[in-house]
């Protein structure tokens, strides 16, 4: 059990609000000592894993200098400038069009993006220039942002297993091959369809109700939160 000890640790790095990065490099290392190995044996695990991994790693390390330098310029107000002229536009609607979005090509298997490179630097700025004053509010900022982040692993998670040529659906097939179930692609993206439908009705039901609590807001951000 002892060699569990690391899941301790990202549970208390969570806790205490660590880096998620730094909690998880320690509780790898918690684990590699557990389970007898030396520092130096663990470090060199960390960096085999990262050469054999990395075109997977390196554009997401590449991603965050990347993004850095377009906020710099201006990315975020240019966002929230552009969303901002539109009359009809609501938070909630703009995260409604980015859950659609993102389950549509995920469905394909097109990335356009992920927390880092899409949700904060431009989904995020979008749907906050849409809520308007109500952003004054630090509360109602963090239950918006929090939406803009769901709004990513709902679109992304749920439509992903629709279209057979996609890798999850192939994986699930593995799965169940395994563990000897006979399962057809066509039957696990004929039930991938249906989840994926609810999952945008649910989230519309959400994003409705975000746009209610924000519109109780007051304009000097103090009250009005049910």
């Amino acid at each position: 059990m002892i060699k569990l000890a690391g899941i301790l640790v990202i549970g208390l790095g969570f806790l205490l609000r660590w880096n998620p990065l730094l909690a998880v490099m320690l509780a790898g290392i918690v684990t590699g000592l557990a389970a007898g190995m030396s520092l130096a044996e663990v470090l060199r695990l960390f960096g085999r894993y990262f050469v054999d991994n990395r075109f997977i790693t390196l554009p997401i390390v590449l991603m965050i200098p990347l993004v850095a330098v377009l906020e710099k310029h201006g990315l975020r107000e240019c966002a929230a400038g552009i969303i901002g002229r539109l009359r009809n536009a609501t938070a909630g609607r703009v995260l409604l069009g980015y859950h659609v979005l993102r389950g549509a090509t995920s469905m394909v298997g097109l990335g356009i993006g992920n927390h880092a490179s899409m949700v904060r630097p431009i989904v995020v700025p979008m749907a906050e220039g849409a809520a308007g004053p109500a952003m004054r509010d630090p509360a109602a900022r963090a239950d918006l942002r929090a939406h803009a982040a769901a709004a990513e692993n709902l679109g992304n998670f749920f439509a992903d297993d629709i279209i057979v040529a996609v890798g999850p659906v192939l994986l699930i097939k593995g799965f169940f091959d395994a563990a000897g179930v006979a399962v057809g692609v066509w039957s696990i993206a004929l039930w991938g369809a249906p989840t994926a439908a609810f999952v945008v009705l649910a989230g519309w039901w959400r994003y409705a109700r975000l746009d209610r609590r924000l519109a109780q807001v007051t304009p000097a951000g103090t009250g009005g939160r049910p």
